[in-house]
């Protein structure tokens, strides 16, 4: 079927999804993005992006908001700070690489500039998709979560790790990392926890050892957002006997965890506002890649769930405008879908290797 005429399905109005709608619109393509949310501001969308000049990026600049979101970076925040944790003195070392240009922003605020470019109606909020089934002519219906229908000639995946339209693709499902992560935050830094915040500086601290790290990261409006991560079974809290909606045991458990660690990196556990969240990381296997089905394709997590170590959003906002672009450049959907695939699949395979080689060299495998 030519492009122009399509009836195109996002489900997921994530970073890829939205980027790939809003390059679409610019072009004149109709597109419906289906979201689960029942509202954008439904639940926090996490913590800082750094926005690589050479992915990213680009697809901001063919998405026409590059300026706009230059105007809500924070360029002084992509430092890395690597400290010693026991002195929580600062060690000659950088943190992971990537292109020099690449300043941060909340992911929020990079997804609200996305919405806000849109229509109104574009994104249909309260929308669950719960599968998609072929119609026999390479057009596809999506299942919704309320009995209804709706038909689309080309169907995109963009709804992330646990995604409902890869089943159509693909068996692969993610495994566990053996990694997790247990996030927490504090609030107006700057004014309540002075000491902190100077230690935190702007950028992101980094403080590993014997298999286990704090990361504390700045965000916007003074919050600082922090990850305690080490290797545990996925259950890690049964064992322990820690109750993951009590917030006092959680942070003893972490306490004791670290112990031994500089008390002013501990007193990020310490004086955390809020409760900590169970945050185990999943991946696809590498290379997660499918035969070409007609009318359906991934993108993003939904297509390449990997470590979250500075790529995934920058990959899937690129996935989205290269997908934009196969469809507004290629004769027929097919062919699109096609070229996009070409393009995505080994590119993510690249991208996957080096996610899990930066998380085994932050957490080192217990066997190692």
């Amino acid at each position: 079927m030519n492009s122009a005429h399509a009836r195109i399905a996002v489900v997921g109005a994530g970073l890829g999804g939205l980027a790939l709608a809003r390059i679409l619109q610019l072009h004149g393509r109709s597109v419906t993005v289906f979201e689960r949310e029942a509202a954008t501001g439904a639940r926090p969308q996490g913590g800082s992006l750094d926005i690589h000049g050479g992915t990213g990026q680009v697809a901001l600049r063919a998405a026409g908001l590059l300026d706009r979101f230059h105007a809500l970076t924070r360029p002084e925040d992509q430092v890395w700070r690597v400290v010693d944790p026991v002195t929580a003195t600062v060690l000659p070392l950088s943190g992971p690489e990537h292109d020099d240009d690449s300043p941060e922003i909340d992911r929020g605020q990079l997804r609200g500039l996305f919405l806000d470019s849109l229509p109104g109606g574009t994104v249909r909020w309260g929308c669950t998709v719960t599968g998609a089934t072929p119609l026999g002519d390479g057009s596809w219906r999506l299942l919704l979560d309320d009995g209804t229908t709706e038909d689309a000639d080309l169907v995109v995946g963009a709804d992330g790790a646990w995604s409902r339209i890869r089943p159509a693709l693909s068996d692969a499902t993610p495994g566990y990392t053996g990694v997790t992560l247990v996030e927490t935050g504090l609030d107006d830094c700057d004014t309540r926890h002075p000491a902190l915040a100077h230690m935190v500086d702007n950028g992101t601290l980094l403080a590993t050892a014997d298999g286990k790290a704090l990361l504390a990261q700045r965000n916007s409006n003074g919050h600082i957002r922090v990850y305690a991560t080490f290797r545990a079974p996925q259950n890690w809290q049964v064992a322990a006997g820690v109750d993951l909606d009590h917030a006092a045991a959680v942070r003893a458990h972490l306490l004791k965890l670290f112990d031994g660690w500089h008390k002013n990196l501990l007193d990020l556990l310490r004086y955390h506002d809020g409760e900590f969240v169970n945050r185990p990381l999943f991946v696809l296997p590498v290379p997660h890649t499918w035969e070409h089905v007609p009318g359906i394709t991934l993108l993003g997590d939904a297509a390449h769930l990997m470590p979250p170590v500075g790529l995934g959003a920058n990959l899937a906002m690129l996935d989205g405008a290269d997908l934009a672009h196969a469809l507004i450049t290629e004769s027929s959907i097919d062919d699109a879908v096609r070229a996009y695939e070409d393009l995505m699949l080994p590119r993510s395979a690249r991208a996957a290797e080096d996610c899990a080689e930066v998380l085994d060299n932050l957490i080192p495998p217990t066997d190692s």
